[in-house]
């Protein structure tokens, strides 16, 4: 029986003339885990909220949804509260109570379910998600990832027919992403809940869905298995492919008959086949001299010559630092050394909770040290108002990109960043179109900032910041959102950046984004960096914090860690065994 069937499904935002979704028609059948992907903007949260109406935006709409063969308008709301569980984007946002337990048993307290009831469910959700050791603890207390997971767990309580969930590994660490998402398919596999998720992060997803929905423009364009989802966009060349989990896109890149592999132990077996078969060919990729946003971003930096940054004098430094939230509180970063040149592209790793924002706030000189320095261009940074340390030196691009809008409108934001500056409305004018151009805004700039996707609201705060020109751009999760295709052009914009002195200092869960375009990896863990590299000698010799591509191959290829990397090894050992 089908879950849901949607047919001719149309919807346009107040004001937009451009509809964000057209004649969307999916069946999705009972049981099924179903990944929908695809850019920025696309329109795949607005599809997941018209999955359940107390979400549903406002707007013009046309079309029909049934919900287990009832037009999910007629549902009640009782109805659709137990049986479709909706998991959003930040943990944070749909908490509502001050315990764990407490927040277990909510949405039951609200169904009316007696006290006998609702104590057996907690305790069975409590042990099904091994809750167990903070059942009791205030909400404040927990991490990221834990945030997520009792999400889940207090949906799951309800018993839901369908679970539905809208980027929700968006602001997790990759280990706790990766839990969670396997805690998903346990519920799928053993509770056969339906499933259906919109993710950027498709390395984990990927393989444990059934179907995998690619959406473009508000239209559905690929709908099929994993495998030949990844073929058709392939065949297509187009952008979304960049999004593919590593092994698709290594076995893209080198020519061969072998299946393509979708998981990283299929990718194993497929390299170890690939050179133990001696293929009489290596010819170029398949695409190698195609126009793709990755050829262009290698292009410009080739062109660029970007110099080694550790020649470049020191822009930050922080000596022996040591912060508390509170005096009666653990420190929460713990003699932290650290170095920063002009122009270099330094990224922050580690888990959810380990000090990696709170360092990135002391540097900005939001948050004080108790105990230690902050010297920015060599000089005190407590020592420097305001006006010193932000106009046109420190450009914060905080976690949630919401914080930076205050007006009515994206352009009105843009023009808002201006507002201080000694500059006439005609400077100001071709400011914002320039910017606008740059991060893709075109289009978004009469929108209210709230209304756009997670990925697009990146953008624009981003936007904001890089109108102050900053020498120093602090990102926190800045790809948080963000598609493939666009990751690359911030890369590309970052590096420009880089190339003209601006130092970028960026903390991140994307370990294939660092890998790929940082030169300077640290990794934060209880407060403190246990270690700092390259990006190569820094992700080669971790077991599981490292790179997809770097997990396939390190059984023949130890030093690769980027996709480039395994498929130009991949090359030069089928010309070895040519040759």
């Amino acid at each position: 029986m089908e879950t849901y069937v949607i047919r001719a499904l149309n919807f346009i935002y107040p004001l937009m003339e451009k509809p964000a979704l057209k004649l969307v028609n999916l069946k999705v059948e009972s049981g099924e885990f179903i990944t929908i992907c695809g850019k920025s903007g696309c329109g795949k949260s607005t599809l997941l909220r018209h999955l359940k109406t107390v979400l549903t935006p406002h707007g013009t709409q046309s079309g029909e949804i049934l919900f287990h063969g009832k037009s999910l308008a007629e549902c009640d709301q009782r109805t659709q509260a137990s049986q479709i569980g909706f998991v959003l984007q930040s943990p944070d946002n749909q908490i509502v109570t001050d315990q764990v337990w407490h927040e277990l048993a909510f949405g039951l307290e609200s169904l009316g379910f007696d006290n006998q009831t609702i104590r057996l469910r907690v305790a069975e959700m409590a042990s099904f998600f091994g809750i167990q050791t903070w059942f009791m603890k205030n909400v404040t207390e927990l991490s990221g990832g834990q945030k997520q997971l009792l999400n889940l767990a207090s949906i799951m309580a309800m018993q839901p027919s369908v679970l539905i969930l809208d980027e929700p590994t968006s602001q997790l660490d990759p280990i706790a992403a990766a839990d969670f998402l396997e805690t998903v398919k346990k519920i799928n596999r053993e509770l056969g809940t339906t499933v259906i998720i919109t993710e950027q992060r498709l390395e984990e997803v990927l393989p444990m869905s059934d179907r995998v929905i690619v959406m473009d423009e508000g239209e559905i364009i690929v709908d099929d298995t994993p495998q030949k989802a990844g073929e058709r966009l392939k065949a297509m060349q187009h952008h979304m492919f960049l999004a593919m989990p590593s092994p698709m896109q290594i076995y893209a890149g080198v020519e061969n008959d072998l299946p393509c592999p979708i998981t990283v132990r299929d990718g194993r077996k497929w390299l170890d086949t690939l050179v133990s078969e001696k293929p009489v060919f290596a010819g170029p990729a398949l695409d190698a001299d195609r126009a793709t946003p990755e050829r262009h971003f290698q292009q410009h930096i080739a062109a660029t010559g970007i110099p080694d940054a550790t020649n470049n004098p020191v822009v930050i430094q922080l000596k022996d630092v040591w912060f508390k939230y509170e005096k009666d509180l653990p420190d929460v970063v713990k003699d932290v050394s650290m170095q920063i040149h002009k122009g270099q592209f330094y990224c922050i790793v580690g888990g959810n909770g380990t000090g990696k924002t709170t360092t990135l706030s002391i540097i900005s000189g939001i948050l004080k040290p108790y105990r230690g320095r902050v010297l920015l261009n060599g000089q005190e940074s407590s020592k420097k108002s305001n006006q010193e340390r932000f106009v046109n030196n420190l450009g914060v691009l905080p976690q949630n990109p919401q914080a930076l809008f205050v007006k009515k409108t994206v352009e009105l934001d843009l023009y808002e960043m201006l507002s201080g500056m000694k500059l006439s409305q005609e400077q100001k004018t071709e400011k914002v179109k320039a910017i606008a151009s740059l991060a893709e805004l075109d289009g978004l700039l009469s929108m209210h900032p709230y209304d756009l996707s997670g990925g697009e609201q990146q953008r624009a705060a981003l936007a904001k910041v890089l109108l102050l020109e900053p020498k120093i751009l602090l990102l926190d999760e800045p790809t948080k959102g963000l598609d493939g295709y666009f990751k690359i052009k911030l890369a590309g914009i970052l590096k420009k950046l880089n190339a003209t002195g601006v130092t970028v200092v960026m903390v991140s869960h994307d370990i294939e984004f660092c890998a790929r375009y940082a030169d300077v990896c640290a990794m934060f863990f209880e407060g403190g960096i246990v270690t700092s590299n390259t990006p190569q000698a820094f992700f080669s010799g971790n077991s599981f914090y490292t790179t997809a591509a770097n997990r396939m191959a390190r059984h023949l290829f130890p030093d690769a860690v980027t996709i480039e990397d395994v498929i130009k090894e991949c090359r030069k050992s089928l010309c070895q065994t040519i040759s």
